[in-house]
């Protein structure tokens, strides 16, 4: 699923999750939980870069992203179109899920609430990816 996509599924996402939230935290923390809620949903993709350097052994497709962020962001198709590996695409979903469990088991010590909002956001960030990757969207 391409960044912008992600974008929108954090922002509608998180924006539904601090409906709750708001008996809980002032305007202060349910702002930064927004844009914590987002930048998540995006970023959490650059595990991409860590997996494909593993399957490629060269930081190319990261270097190439740096050297044009707005196409990186916005028209992502030719990112990775020199890696076709089904596996690597299995090891992405199995990336998110672990990098998503040790965050929210870190997070329902620190701070339970968040921990919610992070696994919430980050089942909604897996499914869009399973269900692209299964052509259901």
């Amino acid at each position: 699923m391409y960044s912008r996509e992600h974008f929108l599924i954090g922002a509608v996402v998180s924006a539904l999750l601090l409906v709750p939230l708001s008996n809980l935290f002032g305007p202060p923390i349910l702002a930064a939980l927004f844009v914590y809620g987002v930048l998540l949903s995006v970023f959490i993709d650059l595990d991409h870069f860590v997996l494909t350097r593993l399957e490629t052994g060269s930081w190319r497709h990261l270097r190439a992203c740096l050297a044009n962020p707005t196409d990186a962001f916005g028209d992502q198709d030719w990112v990775f179109e020199d890696v076709d590996n089904a596996q690597l695409e299995h090891m992405r979903i199995l990336s998110h899920v672990a990098i998503g469990g040790v965050l929210v088991a870190i997070l329902v010590v620190l701070w339970p609430p968040v921990a919610v909002f992070t696994a919430v956001l980050l089942y909604f960030h897996v499914l869009a990816d399973l269900l692209r990757d299964n052509d259901v969207v």
